[in-house]
């Protein structure tokens, strides 16, 4: 096993969680601008992407960092020992800082007011219960690909988030970096930052309960650290 510096573990996670911000919210605007009103249309026009580009970041950058791009995921393997405690959290400030970056280059690439704070209301038990579904189900789906189907982890992850906007009420942030940068973007995929932490709390308890269930479920896994290279 070949390991990589941290710097660049860090780096493969700031860039990846900033291409994905960028998707999300560059796809959003675009599916807003073009749907004409229509916004199941526009919800479709940002899920695809955003899928699409998962499948991507971790195939490209799963080699160097494990491809977390997510704090809750991040937290998932620290639980199980898989990455340290020091390293969990270089990795998380990666992710919220590449977020936030991909965020404001989606506003900078669409002609948007660079500074936003978002509107948008995203708030009640439902959609908090969402969260913790989505997240719950986006850890299982990783853990349980690890097991089973190691090479397949990216295309089940992409899947997994593209069918869960449409089956959460949420839309399936599943990710705190995710949700934080969403908080500064007043477009289409924009979350209200008071309504922000409610989010973070169920995305972090669902991880932790995946945690416990995953283990129940498939035992522990025979995998190199999640933050070294394999």
């Amino acid at each position: 096993m070949t390991q990589i510096d941290l710097s660049r573990r860090l780096g493969a996670e700031f860039l990846g969680t900033a291409f994905l911000l960028a998707t999300v919210v560059g796809s959003g605007i675009m599916a807003d601008r073009l749907a004409g009103g229509n916004v199941a249309i526009a919800l479709l026009g940002n899920t695809l992407p955003t899928g699409a580009i998962l499948v991507v970041l971790i195939l490209i950058f799963g080699p160097v960092s494990g491809a977390h791009f997510n704090p809750a995921v991040t937290v998932a393997f620290a639980m199980r020992r898989e990455i340290g405690a020091g390293h969990s959290v270089v990795y998380i400030a990666a992710q919220v800082i590449g977020g936030v970056a991909g965020m404001l280059a989606a506003h900078l690439m669409f002609e948007e007011q660079v500074f936003q704070v978002s509107a948008t209301a995203r708030t009640g038990p439902a959609q908090w219960f969402a969260e913790v579904i989505a997240t719950f189900g986006l850890v299982t789906v990783i853990f349980g690909a690890i097991k089973w189907r190691p090479e397949a982890v990216p295309y089940m992850v992409g899947l997994y988030i593209t069918a869960a906007y449409w089956f959460t009420a949420s839309t399936s942030f599943a990710n705190p970096a995710v949700t934080f940068a969403r908080s500064f973007t007043n477009t289409f995929s924009g979350i209200d930052p008071s309504h922000m932490p409610a989010f973070i709390v169920a995305q972090v308890a669902g991880a932790i309960i995946a945690v416990g269930a995953a283990r129940w479920l498939f035992g522990h896994a025979a995998t190199a650290r999640r933050d070294q290279a394999s």
